[in-house]
């Protein structure tokens, strides 16, 4: 059995005062926390982690080339990082996805929610998608992704092939490549599968984060219902997911919006793959430069949907992010009927939701319109919302009703 950890183990000792992140259930440990470390260690080793006063914390793997010095694995101090370990772990994340979701595409592993930091895994039919984030992680991956299929097939699902998407820029902060690629023999990166009735195909290798966006699968089915003998505008529609599920939902003209003519046209052959073409219809354009012009042409719409890319990646751009947020959902609120709906999202997990709900009501305060809540939603429970560790709550989703003033 492969043990991740030396025998003799570094120390990493934390400063008097620091801690509190980890001490309120996060799993990072930050440079500036860190007094000294006792004992010599590589980069992505696992390491014990102790209080200022030698009170044991866990284990973690430590990276002195990332702000973020150690990621924890465990809280206990005798736990072994080693294959029984990972296989405990990746056993829960599949249990847990078998009592929650829906199997046949789904989020498998979801980094720190599912105690496993930096490492995403998704399941696209019997094909997996993996990006690892960070480097201690990235030592493991090879043994993480045999144990896994192994705890597939006792419920017989054989994976045909892996996919690489370890292209993330954060790669860089850890000193690390950003590399893709096939980590099995190769096979047609163009994925089938089925969400909610809609059939996509799902391109892994040339496809937005891992290819498609399971987080929204939920709230594309809690569209279904506003959508039928709609007409609905999708903005930001990526491959057409929302725009596709309205079709099907039986909306009668159907209108998605994206900058990227790759995602345009990917949506138009997920859009005749469903027989859609005819209602169901894709623009290439900017949503900013648009929802003006359509406003101009007295344009209105039954169904208004915002899905927009995060605004925020850092804390340091949150008020740019803030004015681009009010701006498109003050925009889609005058597109929208009096009586109409708006649907509008932030992935931006700086974007909080004190923060994004205080937006939409200024955009809606800007525009005299007065917005009655359908319901708030997040993402869906395969990327599931860790408390206390913030970094794994980054979705929020509401559904509006728009009305006039009275």
């Amino acid at each position: 059995m492969k043990v991740f950890e030396r025998e003799e183990t570094a120390i990493a000792t934390l400063k008097k005062g620091e801690g509190r992140f980890l001490k309120a259930g996060g799993m990072w440990i930050y440079d500036n926390e860190i007094a000294g470390i006792r004992g010599t260690y590589e980069n992505g080793e696992i390491v014990r982690v102790e209080d200022f006063d030698g009170y044991p914390l866990g284990k973690g793997y430590i990276n002195d080339r990332s702000r973020i010095r150690i990621r924890m694995m465990t809280r206990k101090k005798d736990t072994v990082i080693d294959e029984a370990f990972l296989q405990e772990r990746l056993r829960s994340a599949w249990e847990y996805r078998k009592a929650v979701t829906d199997l046949s595409s789904c989020r498998l592993v979801f980094g720190e929610a599912d105690f496993l930091p930096g490492l995403v895994i998704d399941k696209f039919s019997d094909v997996l998608v993996v990006e690892s984030l960070a480097l201690g992680i990235d030592r493991m991956k090879e043994e993480i992704l045999r144990i896994l299929q192994d705890i597939l097939k006792e419920d017989g699902i054989t994976i045909r092939g892996i996919y690489e998407r370890s292209d993330a820029k954060v790669r860089l902060q850890e000193g690390m490549e950003r590399k893709t690629g096939f980590l099995s023999q190769p096979f047609d990166t163009k994925v089938p599968i089925v969400e909610n009735g809609v059939k996509y195909l799902v391109d892994v290798a040339e496809g937005q984060k891992t290819g498609f966006f399971l987080d929204q699968k939920y709230n594309r089915l809690a569209i279904h219902r506003l959508c039928r003998g709609a007409r609905v505008l999708d903005c930001f529609t990526h491959t057409g997911s929302f725009a596709l599920n309205a079709g099907i939902a039986g909306a009668r003209e159907v209108l998605g919006v994206d900058a990227s003519e790759l995602a345009c046209e990917q949506a138009r052959e997920n859009a005749r793959l469903n027989g859609l073409e005819d209602r169901v219809k894709f623009q290439c354009e900017d949503v900013f430069e648009l929802l003006p012009r359509l406003e101009k042409e007295n344009q209105l719409f039954d169904v208004v949907i915002l899905d927009p890319p995060a605004f925020t990646k850092s804390r340091n751009s949150i008020k740019n992010a803030v004015k681009g947020y009010r701006e498109i959902n003050l925009r889609a609120m005058k597109l929208v009927r009096p009586g109409g709906f708006l649907a509008t999202c932030s992935c931006s997990h700086f974007m909080d939701y004190e923060l994004f709900t205080k937006t939409i009501c200024q955009a809606a305060q800007n525009v005299h319109k007065r917005l009655r809540q359908v319901e708030f939603r997040t993402q869906a429970p395969d990327h599931p919302i860790l408390w206390a560790a913030d970094e794994s709550y980054y979705l929020k989703f509401y559904i509006y009703q728009v009305c006039e003033e009275k």
